[in-house]
């Protein structure tokens, strides 16, 4: 056993925190090569069990004044969540929750109570529910615990419901741990041995940690320094062995702790709905950037292009070719007439073609054989049909006189036919194997487009391709957003205060035309819960989410806060230097597929006025799903005009008209 202890008391921003200054003390254990770390603005810990690590991270309420009250002799209140679909349904199957509760009642040193115990389903929004409203509650517990949902299977959610409610997080640890409001949160596993061992490698630290959390006096409670916070949690000091070799590198002590790498908690810029209107940022707490960097930024963190394979048909126009394309087979593959006439045989030592002759078969541009033509033979062709074999040459029609016909079954026929033509030479009106395409040619090169005029297409059909390599595009979904935004077909007149949508038609009609797959994703109402299901439904269906409405200042502006605080995803920018557009924000959300496999989503939030959602659609949106789909270069063309009148534009940012 070897601890390692360090405490420094440093000077936090104003713009950090409300308070001027605050007390930091951590202390790390290192137990058979696994890590066990206190580490916190105040303070907490962060826990490894054989190998794997599950972290706490705890934090006292920024805005709380030191507690005068000494908490040591109240008891901890803990609320245990068990999250299984299969409890849910039969809570009789539940074996999590007797064993979790005796080793607080057995191991806690009698400073626990069970205040709740609950089953829910393996469900996101279940699990958020029920945690936001313990710890929002009037009496939150000091301490929640879940166990189950910690896996890698499609419906292990519970680390993906979690993180995005924690203020305080742990960064870089699993399972998710960290505090919300004055409650710690710590996930454990669903393996009943493992939550057990995991609870238990924490239990003497958490009263310490907990009491933190709840605005107890730090200066008191590390009275009698590192020694007195080790008997409390029942551990002893050992000193560490010095590895072998020498340090050349200098601690630096002056801006936080020597010992050990403690990660800043995740700091949100939105604003925190749950604050109301009077706590809100009264100005965007996102920097001002160019519409260039908006665009790099965007195609840094689009996913490359996805290489599919797919038929030749109609579904591959508009997408972008991931390879060259050689030809199967020769166009033509056979050698075919260009005129409709006669079949002629020429010899080089034939100079006088001309003469009368039998006419012994007939070509029609159909399938079948052919019997060989001799010379002083002709044979009736169409144009397009192949040559019998033997001919060499074909006489246009024109050229021709019938001198005598017979009647036949089908009716009259030509038997013989005078050329009127001299000087008939070998390959005359005629297309050679391969004159067009030769096989193995390449027709196609990776990065073409599949247009729509239909030439890509026909060519591909015509030399035998019965599937190609492309990039695969990406689907779009649209949603807009606002209480006061009703369909604009919707019968009836407008009530005071209600918009037409008419950002999700025009922006879904744009996408279109860009030659993309697009899915109506409705209108989500100003309600954080609806925005949320309605986002984490469009993440299931769609890969690249685009909303219109809720990106600015105002209260009921939530789509910031929802991907940050609800969603767990990364605002990578939030206002951009143009006009109009200014709000625009992109975001990325990690997002766990179907298959179980982690992803990120694109998220285009733009702002509500249509003018700015279509503009910014063009500008931002269009850029990252061409990068996606393989096209080269990305963006609209850009061509210089002459302006027949003057405009009047704004001194500070570029403006964008239409």
């Amino acid at each position: 056993m070897a601890i390692v202890f360090s405490a420094k008391l440093s000077y936090v921003p104003e713009n950090i925190l409300p308070t001027t200054s605050n007390y930091y003390t951590g202390f790390a254990l290192f137990w058979s090569g696994v890590t066990v770390g206190m580490c916190n603005l105040i303070c907490g810990v962060s826990v490894g069990i054989n190998g794997s690590s599950a972290a706490l991270a705890d934090a006292a309420d920024s805005t709380l004044k030191h507690s005068e009250n000494n908490m040591s002799n109240e008891k901890l209140t803990v609320a245990i969540l068990i999250i299984s679909d299969t409890a849910f349904h039969d809570p009789s199957t539940d074996e999590a929750r007797p064993i979790l509760t005796d080793v607080f009642r057995q191991d806690g040193g009698n400073q626990w109570t069970i205040s709740e115990t609950q089953i829910v389903p393996d469900d996101v929004l279940a699990i958020q529910r029920r945690v936001v409203g313990w710890c929002d509650g009037e009496k939150s517990p000091n301490l929640i615990i879940t166990t189950g949902g910690t896996g890698f299977t499609p419906k292990d959610n519970t680390p993906e419901a979690i993180s995005p409610l924690v203020h305080k997080h742990a960064s870089g640890l699993v399972p998710v741990a960290g505090v919300r409001n004055k409650t710690i949160i710590i996930t454990l596993p669903g393996s009943l041995p493992g939550a057990k061992q995991n609870l238990l490698s924490i239990l003497k630290q958490l009263p310490h940690a907990c009491k933190q959390a709840a605005g107890e006096d730090s200066r008191f409670a590390h009275t009698g320094g590192v020694k007195a916070l080790e008997e409390q949690a029942g551990i002893g000091t050992v000193k560490m062995a010095q590895p072998h070799h020498e340090h050349h590198h200098s601690h630096d002590h002056s801006s936080g702790h020597g010992h050990g790498d403690h990660t800043a908690p995740k700091a949100y810029t939105s604003n925190d709905p749950t604050q109301g209107p009077a706590q809100r940022h009264r100005e965007s707490q996102y920097p001002m950037i160019s519409v260039d960097e908006a665009v790099q930024l965007i195609l840094e963190y689009t996913p490359n292009p996805q290489i599919i394979r797919v038929p030749v048909n109609g579904n591959l126009v508009g997408c972008v070719l991931a390879e060259n394309v050689q030809a199967d087979e020769p166009v033509p593959a056979f050698r075919a007439s260009i005129m409709d006439g006669y079949g002629v045989v020429v010899t080089k030592d034939n100079a006088n073609s001309k003469g009368i002759f039998p006419v012994t078969s007939v070509s029609h541009a159909s399938p079948g054989d052919i019997p060989p033509l001799q010379p002083g033979q002709i044979a009736r062709i169409t144009t397009g049909a192949p040559l019998p074999p033997g001919a060499t040459s074909v006489v246009k029609v024109e050229l021709t006189r019938i001198i005598k016909k017979t009647v036949t079954e089908t009716g009259q026929e030509e038997t013989t036919v005078e050329i009127l033509k001299d000087n008939i030479t070998p390959g005359e009106n005629v297309r050679e194997i391969g004159s067009d395409v030769k096989a193995g040619e390449t027709v196609l090169r990776k990065g073409e487009l599949i247009t729509a005029v239909g030439g890509e297409l026909g060519l591909l059909a015509s030399v035998g391709k019965k599937e190609v390599s492309v990039y695969r595009n990406p689907v779009v979904g649209v949603l807009s957003t606002g209480d006061e935004i009703v369909p604009h077909d919707r019968p009836g007149s407008l009530r005071l205060g209600e918009v037409r949508d008419t950002n999700r038609p025009t922006v879904m009609a744009a996408v279109r035309g860009w030659g993309f797959e697009v899915m109506d994703l409705g209108i989500a109402t100003d309600k954080q819960d609806a925005l949320e299901q309605s986002l984490r439904d469009a993440m299931r269906k769609v890969d690249v989410i685009v909303t219109t409405g809720g990106v600015s200042m105002g209260e009921l502006d939530l789509l910031k806060p929802t991907i940050e605080r609800r969603l767990g995803g990364t605002i990578q920018f939030g206002r951009i230097s143009m006009k109009p557009g200014k709000p625009t924000t992109f975001a990325t959300v990690p997002f766990k597929n179907n298959a179980g496999d982690m992803e990120s989503r694109l998220v285009f939030s733009l702002p509500g006025n249509p003018a700015s959602a279509i503009v910014t659609s063009h500008l931002f949106v269009l850029p990252s799903l061409q990068h996606s789909s393989g096209v080269s270069p990305v963006g609209l063309p850009k061509v210089l005009v002459t302006l027949d009148h003057d405009f009047r534009l704004d001194p500070e940012r570029p403006e964008y008209h239409r």
